[in-house]
């Protein structure tokens, strides 16, 4: 192996394709000495024969393979084994899912370093980091404080938490966390002191590991301070990898330069591509620059231009330079268009019939236009999905995170849970048992009988419908604090008029409820999870094929039911009187009513031919996702929000960027990484769309205020295709 590569280009340049042919030329390299040495043995040996451990080829050359994201990491690690014929398949992993793997397979080498209670780590989800980390801290978190904070209690918590991801992340130890913050904070912008954060991230990080518990901040802290510095992990990382493959290092955390540099002084080799019209994440941990200091270790690549099939190759400095001195008289060509409105609402009723009618009438397909916002809030994606569904023609949401409660079926399965087990009555009531009702009964398990017409793997109707069901919830369904219950449909006096498909399939669900509750009294149930499984085996799924979206919110579901009985499981063994098992069913389903929990299952891409839909995305998931269409359609134009990128930074970022670790950040500053990053979203965007963007603007934004952002003079500069003075 030869040297270092460090590659350097614009989105889609080819940057990733030529890491592909390095790691090739790699495995080419390691192929040649190996069948030399086969050869120069084969000669020696006698009878031309070998012992059989001779013969064994390298499953995976010692290479680790990085990429910047989780779908970026499958497409790279799919790349290389379509490249490779399959003979070197590798483990691609993230920065974190790799310090994790780590973390987790040199345990007890940290339970030794940390002189740590001997239990196998338990990773916590984000939203049970912040639950726990708001019961650890509530004693001293009082309403003064929360007033001087400026935020409420949930915000608060998860900016602390926050700050310790972020110094994780650039490598700093929990422990100089307060330091920096006096000296970034000089103004003191939340009012409080730094060492009473640093204080309670402290108590929270010895918490955790106490009880064996890990989050990324931990996870990451862990891999960089006890870790990499330790002599004896330190040569098992040698000996296993010989080779580092990264690529888009300017969305890597500071402490992945400290893992690289750390190879190269060792021997190994790297390739690395970085892209300076990216750094998507930067503000939530990733450290560009900081990583572009490797650059001095290589032989540098440079990757020319903008790629020839983009309008980036002949717009993107122009419109850079439009954007940041609007003074200049400039007018756009036509491949950059505009929609304007007066109100939002009009706007994306417009966009919606520019894109029906530019598909219908065959000028671009489905799949080949993306709808691209600053911030996608419920209005606009309802709006957009509803208006072109009417029309035919599907919308794909990219990476969209709904929470768990808004799905009805999993309503239905918290109400089921709050009925059978005792205490949980408050969090029942009329409506939710009517909403139970209607989705427990709309497979055949709850009626005991196929309709005629309908065979066993279609979804069927509801056998109880709405109306059916209030009635029934308003006769007989009664409230009580401990034991909730369900009367049999005799109860109501009018019980004739619920028919017979409704009144069996209510009897069926009644009888089931009773078993069950009598099974919990005798303790013959071994978990919430068990019921909840039970229950999806008999109302829902019972042979038939659920809808992929019901399919993937009672997988996370069951996911997120695990996890939360493993985290109460662990605490239960430390701290016995800590939580009660009713109490815990409790805090669930209120979790999960919070909305905090959201249904993003695998596999995130589909199987088979990609699915002829529209793109909807923001401008933080297109970006990441690093897709490329004909058409973009960049929504709100003139929200402000375009210099920010669609992704809030998080508190306190800038202070823990290498370069400038602890400066204090001024509104000079932030005006000029503002300046910057919207430079580069309009390079990399441009970038990604071959034929034609649309800027849709409109006058007013949702909340009445005018619209005046940065790419206002984009808007100016171009010729309007539809406004409201031309609209019937």
């Amino acid at each position: 192996m030869s040297h270092s590569v460090w590659i350097v280009g614009t989105s889609r340049s080819g940057k990733t394709a030529r890491l592909i042919e390095q790691f090739c030329s790699w495995v080419q390299t390691e192929n040649k000495y190996i069948e030399s040495f086969y050869t120069k043995n084969l000669r020696q040996e006698k009878g031309g024969h070998l012992p059989k451990f001779l013969y064994l080829r390298p499953t995976e050359p010692g290479v680790l393979v990085l990429a910047a994201n989780d779908d970026n990491r499958r497409e790279l690690g799919d790349k290389i084994v379509t490249n490779t014929l399959g003979k070197y398949p590798v483990r691609a992993k993230t920065p974190l899912g790799f310090f994790q793997d780590e973390v987790i397979l040199f345990w007890p080498l940290l339970i030794r370093l940390l002189n740590l209670k001997a239990q196998f780590p338990v990773r916590l989800r984000p939203e049970t980091e912040q639950e726990l980390a708001t019961k650890l801290w509530r004693s001293q978190l009082n309403e003064e404080i929360l007033r001087l904070a400026g935020v409420n209690e949930s915000r608060f918590i998860r900016r602390i938490l926050d700050l310790l991801q972020l110094a994780a992340y650039s490598g700093t130890p929990c422990e100089d966390i307060a330091p920096i913050l006096q000296k970034g904070l000089q103004e003191n912008a939340i009012n409080l002191e730094p060492e009473f954060l640093a204080s309670l991230l402290l108590d929270w990080r010895n918490w955790c590991l106490e009880r064996g518990f890990l989050t990324y901040g931990i996870i990451t802290e862990l891999y960089s301070q006890y870790l990499l510095s330790d002599r004896n992990y330190q040569q098992h990382l040698t000996k296993r990898y010989q080779a580092v493959l990264a690529d888009d290092v300017d969305d890597y955390p500071g402490v992945a330069r400290q893992l690289f540099d750390l190879l190269l002084d060792q021997g190994a080799v790297g390739a690395f591509s970085y892209n300076p019209n990216g750094a998507v994440r930067l503000g939530l941990g990733a450290d560009p620059d900081y990583l572009e200091g490797l650059a001095g270790r290589c032989h540098i690549e440079t990757l020319t231009g903008f790629p020839s099939d983009s309008l980036a190759d002949r717009l993107a400095i122009s419109m850079v330079e439009l954007v940041t001195e609007p003074m200049g008289l400039y007018s756009l060509p036509n491949a950059i268009q505009s929609i304007l409105t007066t109100s939002r609402a009009q706007l994306l009723r417009q966009t919606a019939e520019v894109i029906a009618n530019a598909i219908k009438s065959g000028q671009v397909e489905p799949e080949q236009v993306v709808i691209i916002a600053p911030g996608l809030d419920a209005i606009a994606r309802y709006t957009l999905v509803e208006i072109l569904v009417k029309q035919n023609i599907l919308v794909e949401s990219l990476n969209d995170q709904r929470p768990l409660i808004s799905s009805p079926v999993i309503r239905a399965l918290l109400t089921m849970l709050a009925l059978v087990y005792p205490g949980l009555g408050r969090l029942v009531d009329r409506d939710a048992v009517a909403e139970m009702l209607v989705v427990l009964s709309g497979r055949e398990g709850a009626s005991g009988r196929v309709e005629e017409g309908e065979n066993n793997s279609s979804p069927h109707h509801p056998k109880i419908d709405p109306v059916r069901a209030g009635l029934i919830a308003d006769y007989c369904f009664v409230p009580h604090p401990d034991s909730p219950n369900l009367l049999p449909v005799s109860t109501f006096e009018r019980w004739d008029r619920i028919g017979y498909a409704a009144t069996t399939a209510y009897n069926d669900i009644l009888q089931w409820l009773e078993k069950q509750r009598s099974q919990q009294e005798l303790r013959l149930i071994p978990s919430p999870i068990s019921l909840l499984d039970r229950a999806i085996q008999h109302f829902l799924w019972n042979g038939s094929n659920l809808p992929y979206d019901q399919l993937a919110a009672l997988r996370e579901l069951l996911e997120t039911a695990q996890h939360y009985w493993e985290i109460d499981t662990r605490l239960r063994q430390i701290d016995p009187l800590e939580t009660t098992p009713h109490a815990t069913i409790n805090e669930f389903i209120q979790l999960l009513r919070r909305g905090t929990i959201t249904a993003n299952p695998y596999p995130v891409r589909p199987i088979g031919a990609a699915k002829k839909a529209v793109t909807l995305a923001t401008i933080f998931q297109y970006r990441s996702s690093r897709r490329f269409h004909r058409w973009h359609f960049w929504l709100d134009a003139g929200s402000p929000l375009w210099a920010k990128g669609g992704a809030a930074t998080l508190f306190g970022a800038p202070f823990f960027l290498q370069e400038r670790l602890g400066e204090p950040w001024t509104a000079e500053d932030e005006k000029l990484a503002e300046e910057q990053r919207l430079r580069r979203i309009l390079a990399d965007l441009l970038s990604r769309v071959s034929e034609k963007v649309y800027l849709c603007h409109s006058d007013l934004a949702v909340n009445g205020q005018e619209q005046l952002g940065p790419l206002l003079s984009l808007v100016n500069a171009c010729v309007s295709v539809v406004s409201e003075a031309v609209v019937t």
